[in-house]
């Protein structure tokens, strides 16, 4: 799978922008400031109908406009599909494939797989659990569709949980009824997310340890391992156990919502011990696993899109990504850099099509 082309109009800051897309390998090349990671974003939010750093919609639009649109056109084994996502704030975003608009975006999310590279990847490590659920959630909603119909669901309900807890405690009273009619309807989903969650990660710590390991040339131990309480506990059991702490912390304390990854190199916390190239190895080597994981289960390969990556790693460390991401065949890749002369280092071992652009104040030229 491929993205041909990529429209948009006032899209954070670009007004206005067509372009034609190499199949293989796109590098954008400008300042910092320019708008280069917005065209990575733009390409994110057309396959999973968000921005990749969680940006609400309405801080997407380019100032002073009244909406944005984004349109490109996807090749997958022969068939195209022109996808149009579309917001105006204070109404519902729109997204329709070949003019039939969905209405339900669950139903559109992995159609078009993705995995972006970030710098802001440093918070799957140095932020709380929240960061590192997003990543399992961000993968598996693009790889089985009802695991984020029951996401939605647990995460409603645990909201409509917490409010419930809390009215409790302000009123100084405790209805046993109203939060059981609640409890009552959390273990099903719970259950799902767990078995997609603790699947998951039975088949990507394998694949991430081998990568790291490309990618570093060290033979340093890496590992993640899934945290849950939902493993060992049942999440009927676990809100039976805990209904005087939740009550007493006004919040549900225990459940999928909870669950963490536990990121260790040579058994220390990755955090706290981790050089600045050990750390990126281990991102990098996180996000490729993510990338394998969606290919082997889609049976087709992903978007990756790579913000900024070579950025305080060392030239040993560049060689062996690039080597790795051209030997492994990744599929269609955007890559973005500050240096054209490092952009063309790259692409002189690349022997197939690619296109270099360069970004300057919401202009992109084509330069190749």
């Amino acid at each position: 799978m491929y993205l041909l082309s990529l429209k948009l109009a006032n899209f954070k800051n670009y007004s206005h922008l067509a372009l034609d897309l190499s199949p293989r390998l796109n590098c954008f090349v400008g300042l910092n400031g320019m708008g280069k990671t917005n065209l990575l974003d733009a390409v994110h939010f057309l396959c999973l109908t968000r921005s990749h750093r969680s940006v609400p919609d309405k801080n997407l639009v380019l100032h002073g406009e009244s909406f944005f649109r984004v349109e490109g056109v996807f090749e997958n084994d022969g068939d195209r599909s022109k996808v149009v996502a579309k917001f105006i704030p204070g109404q519902r975003k729109e997204v329709e494939r070949n003019g039939s608009p969905f209405t339900r975006l669950t139903d559109f999310i992995g159609l078009f797989p993705v995995v972006m590279i970030a710098p802001d990847d440093i918070t799957l490590v140095q932020d709380g659990s929240e960061e590192r659920r997003r990543f399992l959630d961000a993968t598996l909603s693009q790889i089985f569709p009802d695991y984020l119909t029951n996401l939605l669901i647990y995460n409603n309900l645990i909201k409509q949980r917490n409010a419930l807890l809390k009215t409790f405690a302000e009123q100084r009273r405790f209805d046993a009824t109203l939060l059981e009619a609640i409890d009552r309807q959390l273990p099903a989903p719970a259950q799902v997310l767990t078995d997609k969650r603790t699947g998951f990660c039975t088949g990507f710590v394998p694949l991430f340890q081998k990568l790291y390991l490309e990618i570093a040339g060290s033979r340093e131990q890496v590992n993640v391992a899934f945290e849950s309480d939902c493993t060992t506990t049942g999440m009927a059991a676990l809100l039976a156990n805990n209904t005087d702490k939740d009550r007493l912390l006004e919040r549900t304390s225990a459940g999928p919502h909870r669950d963490d990854l536990a990121m260790t190199l040579d058994g220390q916390p990755v955090k706290k011990f981790a050089s600045q190239g050990q750390l990126k190895s281990f991102l990098l080597a996180m996000r490729l696993a993510q990338y394998e994981m969606l290919r082997r289960e889609k049976n087709a390969t992903p978007l990756l899109l790579l913000d900024d990556i070579f950025d305080k790693l060392d030239e040993q460390r560049v060689r062996q990504l690039v080597g790795l991401l051209f030997r492994r065949n990744f599929g269609q890749i955007f890559i973005t850099d500050t240096q054209r002369s490092r952009i063309e280092a790259v692409v002189s071992s690349f022997s197939g099509e690619y296109k270099i652009f360069e970004v300057e104040n919401g202009a992109v030229i084509d330069r190749h």
